[in-house]
């Protein structure tokens, strides 16, 4: 943002290059110690939560993990890949509140 002169009554033109950028990010806190865990990803997709999954259970390979998850269409899809460490909760649907991380 920028401010400049112009006369009374005249409303200036600022150019600008508004561009929307995108950033996905997987995460998962321990509600216990606060610890967490983040993945960046390249997409909401079953792909990119497999990855996910996958890291979370490498990373605490001696851990019992339940995720709390939203309804998304890829954290139900049935080629779904959960480690066997690792178990899903899903809140109902258009409740945001009920997921911590959310």
């Amino acid at each position: 943002m920028s401010s400049c002169w112009a006369p009374q009554g005249i409303r200036p033109s600022i150019p600008s290059h508004y561009m929307r950028e995108y950033r996905y990010c997987y995460g998962a806190i321990n509600a216990q110690t606060g610890d967490s865990f983040f993945l960046i990803a390249g997409g909401c997709n079953t792909e990119w939560t497999n990855e996910f999954l996958r890291q979370v259970s490498q990373a605490y390979p001696d851990n019992y993990i339940l995720l709390v998850m939203d309804n998304a269409i890829w954290h139900k899809s049935s080629t779904l890949e959960i480690p066997s460490n690792i178990d899903l909760a899903f809140i109902p649907p258009y409740t945001p509140e009920m997921n911590p991380i959310e």
